[in-house]
């Protein structure tokens, strides 16, 4: 693939601003891709709140390590905070905008496990992470997203290995760290991101159900109080390693995705 424009004015549009996208648009930004769009429901429901930047939906604007993003409503706005240096995020689940915004690269960034509309034709590249997708058909490259020997691989035809539902190890700790909703209801809490908790202390409670840490640390992301939660939901994350500056920084999995990311499009954009 050819193009003439200079590569630092790329228009990436990112479907999804939680974690693992936010780390990916952090990546691209510092590469000096700065027209970066990222597209949001109109209430995200990220549990590392800290790093994430769909909080500008709810605050109107984030930042996370040194790097701001704004909510943006149209596409007048849009240009305004690129023209700023800021990434612009958007409420359009469904990707409206990319009529008018005509990305040079569009990225699946959700880890919905799942294909939610994603097409091969959405952009000149188009790239997808982790299970749900088929690369020469759903998209030009599947990333893959599991942790261990394969993580950030590109995967130029077929698909990223399936989900195995089991949260990545941290000092041993797998499924012990994660805080899920106990029931339908409310999610409500006085705690804050990066607490210290104790195993067993209650860090909330969804309608009159506690949620209770199984393993000592410090909250490394807990989901916004008042939230409308599902039984089984995933509402916090306890990091039993106890480095409360960890709460603030992205981690090795979203570096390596957007390192994968950045790959990808110079592989297609640089050649």
């Amino acid at each position: 693939m050819s193009n003439n424009t200079p590569l630092s004015k790329l228009i990436v549009v990112i479907k999804g601003a939680g974690e693992q996208a936010t780390g990916i648009a952090c990546r691209l930004y510092c590469a000096n891709f700065k027209r970066i769009l990222m597209l949001e429901t109109s209430s995200p429901l990220a549990v590392r709140r800290q790093v994430s930047f769909c909080e500008a939906i709810h605050e109107t604007s984030a930042t996370v390590e040194g790097i701001e993003a704004i909510r943006v409503t149209d596409d007048i706005e849009r240009d305004a905070a690129w023209e700023s240096g800021k990434i612009a995020v958007q409420i359009d689940p469904q990707g409206l905008s990319l009529n008018s915004c005509k990305p040079d690269v569009f990225i699946d960034a959700t880890l919905a496990k799942r294909n939610l509309g994603t097409s091969i034709t959405d952009a000149p590249l188009v790239i997808a992470l982790g299970p749900g997708f088929i690369a020469g058909t759903d998209c030009h490259i599947v990333i893959e997203t599991n942790r261990g020997h394969d993580l950030g691989r590109l995967i130029l035809s077929g698909m990223a290995q399936a989900n195995t539902s089991i949260p990545g190890d941290i000092t041993g700790y797998t499924s012990e760290r994660v805080l899920r909703s106990p029931m339908d209801g409310t999610f409500t809490t006085d705690k804050q991101i990066g607490d210290p908790v104790r195993k067993d202390e209650i860090i909330g409670l969804v309608g009159s159900v506690a949620v209770v840490s199984q393993l000592n640390g410090v909250l490394r992301g807990l989901i916004r109080p008042g939230s409308v939660v599902g039984k089984g939901l995933k509402i916090g994350d306890v990091d039993p390693r106890g480095e409360a500056e960890y709460c603030n920084t992205i981690s090795e999995k979203a570096r390596a995705l957007g390192g994968a990311v950045l790959e990808a499009i110079l592989a297609v954009y640089n050649a």
